[in-house]
């Protein structure tokens, strides 16, 4: 793929031969530079679950494969959120860090995504900060971290592992960390509500899989749509679960689902990132205008003779989704290689289960 994509790349049978040849010695081979980077890429295009694939070939693809300890993995994490966001414009960035090799498994980031914030579990069984990552916060609570102030958004520290050995964990820089305070345009109130969300997306515990080879380590992001934030982060149910309390604050009557005061809610909630995020100047896209765009990427890529895999319950936004023009038809969901993909230990790991605590095993 990579020498029919790349024809400046010379014939593929030479190629070929090397790589068969590393197998034969080493169990494995080694992508070229030019390679890792355009597999990455590839990878992004196949990725059905995003909606922001149009902007594939602009992923900047930070090679750091020489780097193969936790201490090294863990503060490239961090220089790889300085990097993605300078003067706050978010760049699609990837950091690849040592692959697995036979006998020889490469670093684990442990973390669901770089940034996320801590989920406190109350003696009454409430949760201060995010649900979801309650058990991870748990986990880290055993492994030594002494916690941050106890606000709804401390932010969680980084664990990494080589394998499955001992775990590292290190505190994420101040510095590092870009975030928005929000505000309504319309409703003075909500900025007292004391909200804020994370700026960079990275996702961190997906495989970056290429011809075979598996990156484990390989944390990339692009930037937020609105109702990523909006819609889920803060409004699910099972998250910081805002909807009522923005209803309430509203003066809407939540006797009746027919006042519809659930979606007035999420609406107006989505109005707060987009608006904060924007008075910030920090990168963010709305469901509307990145339906449009997704549908001009499956275009370009229907007239290069290609297949643009798409999960449609993941491309159609969460609120709105009739409003846009991404709900009126159906897409081919093949799975495609190359591509980023959920390990079941990954998963696990980053909810904070399956994790092998064993004494004396502990860095912090």
């Amino acid at each position: 793929m990579f020498h029919a994509e790349n024809p400046s790349a010379g014939p593929v049978k030479p190629r070929l031969r090397e790589v068969r040849a590393e197998i034969n010695r080493t169990g494995t081979y080694t992508h070229t530079p030019g390679e890792l980077v355009f597999g990455a890429r590839v990878a992004w295009r196949n990725s059905g679950r995003c909606i922001g694939r149009l902007y594939w070939r602009s992923l900047r693809v930070r090679d750091l494969r020489h780097i193969d300890t936790p201490e090294g993995v863990a503060a490239e994490c961090v220089n790889h959120l300085r990097d993605a966001a300078p003067a706050r414009r978010i760049r699609p960035t990837i950091t690849v860090f040592a692959p697995d090799r036979p006998g020889e498994p490469g670093p684990r980031i442990w973390n669901e995504q770089l940034i996320r914030y801590a989920g406190y579990e109350m003696d009454d069984g409430s949760i201060v900060g995010d649900p979801r990552y309650a058990e991870f916060t748990t986990v880290l609570r055993k492994l030594g971290w002494a916690g941050g102030p106890g606000t709804p958004f401390d932010v969680l520290p980084l664990v990494v592992s080589m394998g499955d050995g001992p775990p590292l964990v290190t505190p994420v820089p101040p510095d590092a960390v870009l975030e928005v305070p929000l505000s309504h345009p319309s409703y003075p109130w909500f900025e007292q509500l004391g909200l804020r969300w994370h700026a960079v997306p990275a996702i961190s515990n997906m495989c970056l899989e290429i011809g075979g080879i598996c990156y484990r380590a390989a944390p990339f992001n692009g930037w937020y749509m609105g109702t990523e934030i909006g819609a889920r982060n803060l409004a699910d149910a099972d998250r910081y679960n805002l909807v009522p309390v923005v209803a309430r604050a509203l003066g809407l009557d939540t006797s009746t689902d027919r006042s519809l005061w659930r979606d007035h809610a999420l609406v107006e909630i989505n109005v707060a990132v987009l608006h904060s995020f924007e008075r910030a100047g920090v990168t963010m896209t709305d469901h509307h205008t990145e339906s449009r765009r997704f549908l001009t990427h499956v275009d370009r890529e229907e007239r290069a003779g290609r297949v643009c895999p798409a999960d449609w319950s993941w491309i159609v936004p969460p609120i709105s989704a009739a409003a846009t023009p991404v709900f009126h038809r159906y897409y081919d969901d093949e799975q495609l290689s190359p591509n980023y993909v959920h390990h079941p230990d990954s998963l696990e790991r980053g909810l904070g289960r399956s994790c092998d605590l064993s004494p004396g095993e502990e860095r912090v």
